[in-house]
C-alpha cells in the first residue's frame, strides 16, 4: 500500500506544471514570461549570486565584487547576456540544450528528459518560474549598452 501511494505520488510529481506546458518557443526564444508577475532585478541578483539556489556564479564570473571565487568555465555573464533579448535570455534558462546542443549549461526550468537526477529531485525545476523571470530581470539590467 504505502508503495502505491508513493509511486502515485512520485508520478504526480512528473508531470509538468501548468507553467511548463504553456510554454512556446519562437526560434531560440520564450517570447512569453513564464510567470503572471514582472521579474525582480533584485531578486534576480541573489539568484545569481547563491551558491545555493541559481548557482550561476559557480561557471560564470560577474559583476559581484562582494562574491570570491567566481567561476571560468562559462562566459562572463556581461558577455553571455550582450546580446540577448529577455525572450533568448529565457529559453537559454529554460532548456540550453536546445540552442547549444553542447553546452554543459544545465535547465532551470525543465522536468523532462534529464539525466542523472537524485529522486529527491526528480519532477523538479531547479527555479521555479518567478525566479526565472527575477533572473532574467537582473540579467537585463548588466547588459552593457
Amino acid at each position: 500500500m504505502r508503495f502505491g501511494i508513493a509511486l502515485a505520488i512520485s508520478a504526480l510529481l512528473a508531470l509538468p506544471t501548468s507553467s511548463q506546458a504553456q510554454i512556446i518557443w519562437d526560434g531560440d526564444a520564450i517570447p512569453n514570461a513564464l510567470s503572471a508577475q514582472p521579474g525582480d532585478p533584485i531578486k534576480g541578483r541573489i539568484i545569481v549570486t547563491s551558491r545555493q539556489t541559481g548557482l550561476c556564479i559557480l561557471c560564470h564570473a560577474g559583476p559581484f565584487p562582494e562574491e570570491r571565487f567566481q567561476g571560468n568555465l562559462a562566459p562572463e555573464l556581461k558577455l553571455s547576456v550582450a546580446n540577448l533579448s529577455a525572450a533568448q535570455l529565457r529559453a537559454r534558462l529554460v532548456d540550453p540544450a536546445k540552442t547549444s546542443a553542447n553546452t554543459i549549461m544545465p535547465s532551470y526550468f525543465r522536468i523532462d528528459h534529464l539525466q542523472r537526477v537524485a529522486p529527491q529531485f526528480a519532477g523538479k525545476t531547479v527555479l521555479s518560474a518567478q525566479e526565472i523571470e527575477d533572473v532574467i530581470a537582473y540579467l537585463l539590467t548588466i547588459k552593457t549598452p
